[in-house]
């Protein structure tokens, strides 16, 4: 699976489904001399290539109606995991407790 480097949907072949974006190629596995997948691990930075879904949510900060968001437990296992919101005009970040 791949996702547009510039809206962060999912791709459909080389075009984004959400924008204009059209990548050179299709992503391919690349394989070992077997046949099988290979497991090369791709390191990215923190930060780097962050794709997240965007949702219209207003930023407290600056009034803009469009932010990214995801979710990280930061309490006990038994409570709502934490919603974090980072606005995309301003990259404010927020969160909401469910």
């Amino acid at each position: 699976m791949q996702f547009c480097p510039k809206c962060g949907a999912m791709l459909t072949g080389t075009n984004c489904s959400r924008c204009d974006y059209k990548a050179d190629s299709e992503v391919k596995l690349e394989t070992s001399e077997k046949g099988k997948v290979s497991n090369d691990v791709a390191v990215v930075t923190e930060g780097e290539n962050e794709i997240n879904p965007k949702v219209d949510k207003e930023c407290p900060k600056c009034k803009h109606n469009e932010a990214f968001f995801w979710t990280k437990q930061t309490r006990s296992s038994d409570e709502a995991e934490t919603k974090f919101y980072k606005c995309t005009k301003c990259k404010h970040t927020w969160r909401e407790y469910r």
